[in-house]
């Protein structure tokens, strides 16, 4: 006899078709309604999550709020996952995933005294390898998902033991049948909650309940599982919880299938698609990280700034929600995404920018302008960096930048935003231990001699150039470009493809085989000259897109940058960087670390570098952090840089359908890459160098103690 546990919920998306404030709506509804189903039915168990959907209650309505105090106190209404919300489970860094639970724990904890065990992403749209570490680091050992479905990814049984990489804590983990959401309950709703479960296991889970908009179980769905509960050969029916699911099965002993890595794919597009929220996502992250360490090293932190750095995170865990993250609500929900997760950068940069001046009014004075940089990382930095000291004057060629012990830092004058006359930026090379800050000072002292062996370096349009070359790298143009990197070549090429696929690219496992139009370029212009780095700026279109790339080489550096600008006008296409080569190894930055993946060409999620293997020990390894999404096989990898769907658009509506509707990511997009090649190239170093784009050194002038400025 196998029990269906019948588990009555309701799923509720915050965000998705509607903006959050008709989320907040849907929560007291449905709260409301699952209150009076439990009042009216005493055998009735409800199932929800997400702190923040309590939150709403609390903060809005006190009495319901109470309410579902009491019937939780009864053992009638379950909390499960415990999270935020339901996040995208695989674009989130694993830091603002970690604070995501966080922002859960300390809710649930400070109002009902409790975590749960069971976490629940039961619409998330594929689950990182990272998260079974993550979930038992949480004391999470139980877990619920849906997506990926049958039909794309075979699992050896619906109850399974998950890992994340071998020899890794495991979750015990059960794949939802059909739907989480049943608006007419069926017979073949509960037959499908019986397939594909393990030998030695008598109980299944079958979820019941009207869901995405919220409602939860009707009094007929309610009626209809009542009157069915003997009804069925071989099984019975009884009102139950995920936790009362996962401690019978864990009674009955049985060995479970143990499953390995990531759980992919569902809805390929979205690692791509509605680029902006996924770059405001990943800021705000990366600022709120470096303000968190700012504010342990504060002097004199603020009262209260600790709850503003939860707000904060808040408001970001609140946007990594699955739909959000995932690009697939609503453009007017975007511009309410885009001020939430504004205010929390803005918050973290304000917390950032005072502590470190509060650091530096504790120096002594000095008679010279000092520069200081804080590396506000649990990582070094060990690379280049862009200041810009106020000098009330022009950067004068004799002018020196010293260190900590008086060593001359070798820099070179970059070009600016402003459209002035005075290169105030400054180029220099630099490392910090982490969470260390380096002091500089400006020595505006007699003139120097210039170098012998170099022109002074001069940033201004140098004419057209056929190439660049530096001690470690070659870059030349016919016009595009071709590096070499020792005996190693690559010559990346920007291509457009046709994209007929809805927002979430149901069905796709991999985007478009043969391009519609490769980039063309004009001849660049060489901007800098050395002796730090050499740059060159080309114009270029593909299709409707126009185009700008900035080629930098750096001295001693085995890298290649690329800034790229696109200025985005295409319709249902989308535009790749193609890194044609002979591979034969792929290695992924993902969530909390790298993954190696198979060379299968199917469209995966990616987080900061991707490093692919050649033969003869030639890997090659890309850097960038502006990019989630690549394919690649043993031909070539592909990473997806934008898609132009119309927003929200589900097949198998007809996208001509919908005159009002707005293609994604109009307008113009900025990336930035590093291409490196060499014996000994390694995951590591590109994650390394990724970190440090992602969180560069902090940086601000100390005047205390200067000369007048008459004497300067």
């Amino acid at each position: 006899m196998i029990t269906v546990h019948l588990v009555l919920n309701a799923h509720i998306d915050p965000v998705w078709l509607w903006p959050w404030q008709a989320g907040a709506d849907e929560v007291l509804a449905t709260c409301r309604s699952a209150c009076d189903r439990l009042d009216a039915n005493p055998d009735a168990i409800f199932t929800r999550g997400e702190a923040w959907a309590y939150d709403i209650v609390e903060r809005i309505e006190p009495a319901l709020f109470a309410r579902i105090r009491a019937h939780i106190d009864a053992g009638r209404w379950e909390i499960v996952g415990g999270w935020w919300v339901q996040p995208d489970c695989n674009l989130p860094s694993a830091l603002g995933l970690q604070r995501q639970i966080d922002a859960g724990r300390a809710y649930f904890e400070s109002r009902f005294g409790a975590f749960p065990r069971v976490a629940y992403n039961v619409d998330s749209f594929g689950h990182a390898a990272a998260l079974p570490t993550l979930m038992r680091c949480n004391g999470q050992d139980r877990y619920v998902m849906m997506r990926p479905q049958e039909h794309e990814m075979a699992l050896p049984a619906r109850l399974f033991r998950w890992r994340g990489e071998a020899d890794g804590p495991e979750v015990t983990t059960f794949r939802i049948a059909r739907d989480y959401a049943t608006r007419a309950i069926s017979a073949e709703h509960i037959e499908a909650a019986l397939t594909a479960l393990p030998d030695g296991v008598s109980h299944t889970m079958a979820f019941v309940g009207v869901g995405d908009h919220g409602g939860g179980p009707t009094e007929a769905q309610i009626t209809w599982c009542r009157e069915h509960a003997e009804t069925f050969d071989g099984c019975r029916l009884v009102f139950s919880s995920p936790s009362r699911f996962f401690d019978a099965v864990t009674a009955e002993g049985a060995a479970l299938p143990l499953v390995t890595g990531e759980l992919q794919h569902h809805a390929v597009g979205c690692y791509s698609v509605t680029r902006g929220v996924k770059l405001a996502v990943r800021r705000a992250e990366e600022a709120l990280g470096q303000a968190e360490i700012m504010t342990a090293v504060d002097p004199r932190p603020e009262p209260g700034s600790g709850e503003r750095l939860a707000a904060a995170w808040r408001s970001v865990a609140f946007n990594q929600f699955h739909d959000t993250l995932g690009g697939a609500a609503i453009p007017s929900a975007y511009r309410q995404a885009e001020d939430q997760l504004g205010a929390a950068a803005a918050c973290a940069d304000e917390i950032v920018q005072i502590a470190i001046r509060r650091l530096l009014a504790g120096l002594p004075d000095a008679p010279r302008q000092r520069i200081a940089l804080y590396n506000a990382s649990d990582l070094p930095f060990d690379g280049h960096v862009v200041i810009a000291p106020w000098t009330e004057a022009r950067w004068r060629p004799h002018w020196r930048l010293l260190d900590e012990a008086g060593e001359v830092v070798p820099h070179q004058p970059v070009g600016q935003e402003a459209a002035t006359a005075f290169p105030r930026r400054i180029l220099l090379r630099l490392s910090a231990a982490p969470r260390s800050l380096r002091l500089l000072t400006l020595d505006r002292g007699d003139p120097l001699p210039p170098p012998v062996d170099r022109r002074p370096p001069r940033p201004a349009d140098r004419g057209e150039i056929g190439r660049l070359e530096s001690t470690r790298t070659v870059l030349a143009f016919n016009p595009a470009a071709a590096m070499r990197f020792g005996e190693t070549s690559i010559t990346p090429r920007l291509e457009l493809f046709d994209d007929p696929t809805d927002t979430w690219s149901h069905g796709v496992a991999r985007f478009g085989e043969t391009p519609i139009a490769e980039a063309r370029w004009a001849a660049p212009r060489q901007i800098d000259d050395g002796p730090l780095m050499w740059s060159a700026i080309q114009t270029g279109a593909v299709g409707d897109t126009t185009l700008t790339a900035e080629w930098r080489l750096y001295e001693g550096e085995p890298i290649v940058e690329l800034l790229l600008t696109v200025h985005w006008r295409a319709r249902r296409q989308l535009l790749k960087l193609v890194m044609p080569g002979a591979f034969n190894a792929r290695v992924d930055g993902v969530m909390g670390g790298a993954l190696a993946r198979a060379l299968d060409g199917r469209e995966r999620p990616l987080q900061d570098f991707a490093w692919l293997g050649g033969p003869a020990d030639s890997p090659v390894g890309i850097v960038c952090p502006d990019v989630f999404a690549m394919d690649a096989d043993a031909g070539g990898a592909r990473l997806t840089l934008l898609r132009s769907p119309l927003m929200a658009h589900h097949d198998p509506a007809s996208a001509d359908a919908f005159p009002r509707a707005v293609p994604s990511d109009q307008g113009v997009h900025q990336f930035r890459f590093e291409f490196a090649a060499f014996k000994g190239l390694s995951p590591e170093w590109l994650a390394l160098r990724a970190a440090m784009v992602r969180r560069p050194l902090i940086c601000a002038d100390c005047t205390r103690g200067m000369d007048a400025r008459g004497d300067w």
